[in-house]
């Protein structure tokens, strides 16, 4: 088992208030019977309904019969490795993904970011921020449904009650967290946006790696600029973040 032993005593002290994960489904995948048994009773405590998976085929299966609100999935499990599952689950939905490795070098995280893993937890970990992370997670899923209305900017359209960005009239190939991430920039034109701030305000996470926002901003620039490697819609303001320019897109 490769969790905190200290961190795991006492499963109901989670520390998470009760609507948190409140009815939430999240279906847990690894092949360490012990780990899915603590990291179970911990979600189960907060309030969520658990699902377990121990390989690829019966985390896929268990996807497709009852779609989970959230998956926490090992990276090396028996069949498919976690990288595959988590590719084929985004294909099918934008269910958020935590991902779980012993595998502690940026490079494989990154791998795991343009799959579409949303956060990742290095072995051993604590439970309780697992529950944390995962209570986060949600909360940013459930308000990203929120509509805020649609939104434009020169050649760019947002259709919030679809969910799409369309560009020069053709709607862009776009993931949920992508999606997210556009919309929000779109909707602060000009403004030099910290990834510090993006992590927080698109991922909902207060603390985390901003590898993740470099890596989706990349993947954004590969769809949106006609030059991705000398990007003109999305700037890098160089030691902060970046800025959505009005002016390379019309407006």
């Amino acid at each position: 088992m490769a969790v905190d032993a200290g961190a795991s005593r006492g499963a109901t002290g989670t520390g998470m208030e009760p609507s948190a994960l409140d009815g939430r489904r999240v279906l847990v995948v690894d092949d360490d019977a012990e780990l899915r048994e603590v990291v179970g009773a911990y979600l189960a405590a907060a309030g969520a309904a658990v699902d377990h998976a121990e390989d690829s085929v019966a985390a896929l299966a268990a996807a497709a019969a009852r779609p989970p609100d959230l998956v926490v999935l090992d990276r090396m499990i028996p069949g498919v490795d976690g990288l595959e599952v988590a590719r084929r689950l985004r294909r099918a939905s934008d269910v958020p993904i935590i991902m779980l490795t012993a595998l502690g070098e940026a490079e494989q995280r990154i791998e795991g970011l343009e799959v579409g893993v949303d956060d990742y937890l290095a072995k051993p970990f604590s439970p309780r921020e697992l529950v944390l992370r995962a209570a986060g997670l949600l909360r940013r899923a459930r308000a990203a449904a929120i509509d805020e209305g649609d939104a434009a900017l020169g050649r760019l359209r947002v259709d919030a009650a679809r969910r799409t960005i369309a560009l020069d009239g053709v709607e862009l190939p776009l993931t949920g967290r992508e999606y997210d991430l556009l919309a929000y920039l779109v909707r602060r034109p000009g403004r030099v946006i910290s990834r510090e701030t993006l992590l927080q305000e698109v991922w909902g996470w207060t603390v985390g790696d901003v590898s993740t926002i470099t890596v989706h901003v990349r993947r954004l620039r590969e769809k949106i600029e006609a030059d991705p490697a000398s990007p003109a819609i999305i700037a890098t303001v160089w030691g902060v973040g970046y800025r959505l320019e009005p002016a390379a897109v019309g407006a």
